[in-house]
């Protein structure tokens, strides 16, 4: 059992050190639509000079990118998604997919067709199950702790407060970034997703300030993620997830996956998944839903819907 300055660790916490901003998730989401200039992130997303420059630092260092020069002067850069990059592409099918169907839409927001070269159809990303190929159910699916759960004093930093700091560029999943841009908020989800849904258990488990984490439920519970509901005793409540909160947990799973891959403990995985519908574990995987095959960036096509409603293909 963990105390008030320890937070249980998990490879999704992990993922979450590296890839949960706002700015960040919106720079990976222009890469999957092919930018690799600076000036082409910015067209993209926005997002101020200065914010753009540092998250590009900084993806640079964790490994995500790689950069390249290809002018000498002034010198100009190409940033280039490496394989570690790559692999967070299940994780922004998963938010594209959140945010097609629970996001709120807002005027100017593009829409995307998805073609999956393997067998010709377009598809949508489905969550699936690697062991048996069924779609994933929140409610199919049991955890236990893995040899590399642990505890870590958690690390504040004035990032976990730009979940709302989006530039006016023309996104394709803006709820969906500010919900996994917020770290905060991703580890009171993971919380109540594991069972634990009392306050007093959620700020055990994260080691979250009492005032933090009352912000952060009041913020889930504003924007439809989480309700409260009554726990039995005179005045006592509990905090649940609606519906829309429950189809956020792909987007989860998918980042817990990444975080296995690269950064997983010498002991072995954190959390241990079984899937009770197959009795397998859990293998999560985004898979087309025509073929049911897992998907691999280079083998998708897309277009984006412009403004005035024609499909134009992306570079």
């Amino acid at each position: 059992m963990g105390n008030d300055n320890l937070i249980r660790t998990c490879s999704i916490w992990r993922a979450l050190e590296v890839i949960g901003d706002t700015p960040t998730l919106l720079i990976l989401e222009a890469a999957f639509q092919g930018a690799r200039r600076f000036d082409d992130f910015w067209r993209e997303t926005r997002l101020l000079k200065a914010l753009l420059s540092d998250r590009l630092k900084k993806l640079v260092e964790a490994g995500v990118f790689e950069r390249s020069l290809y002018q000498e002067r002034p010198q100009r850069f190409l940033y280039r998604l490496t394989q570690k990059g790559c692999d967070v592409y299940p994780v922004a099918l998963a938010l594209l997919v959140w945010e097609k169907n629970w996001g709120a839409r807002e005027a100017g927001a593009r829409s995307i067709r998805l073609t999956h070269k393997a067998c010709g159809h377009d598809f949508e990303p489905v969550a699936a199950c690697g062991s048996c190929g069924d779609d994933i159910d929140a409610t199919a699916v049991d955890w236990r702790e893995g040899p590399g759960v642990g505890w870590m004093a958690p690390l504040y930093s004035r990032r976990r407060q730009l979940r709302d700091s989006c530039g006016d560029g023309s996104l394709l999943f803006v709820e969906a970034a500010q919900l996994m841009g917020d770290r905060w908020a991703g580890l009171v989800l993971r919380s109540i997703f594991t069972g634990i849904r009392s306050f007093d258990g959620i700020r055990a488990d994260t080691a979250m300030a009492t005032n933090i984490l009352s912000e952060r439920l009041q913020w889930l519970t504003a924007r439809g993620i989480i309700r409260q509901a009554a726990a039995g005793g005179a005045g006592r409540h509990e905090y649940r997830l609606t519906r829309k909160g429950v189809a956020y947990y792909p987007a989860l799973l998918m980042l817990l996956v990444w975080g296995d891959r690269y950064y997983v403990s010498p002991e072995g995985p954190p959390l241990l998944l079984t899937h009770k519908s197959c009795g397998g574990p859990l293998k999560p995987v985004m898979a087309c839903s025509r073929c049911r095959a897992p998907l691999d960036a280079r083998e998708v096509h897309f277009e984006l819907e412009a403004d005035d409603g024609r499909l134009a293909e992306a570079v």
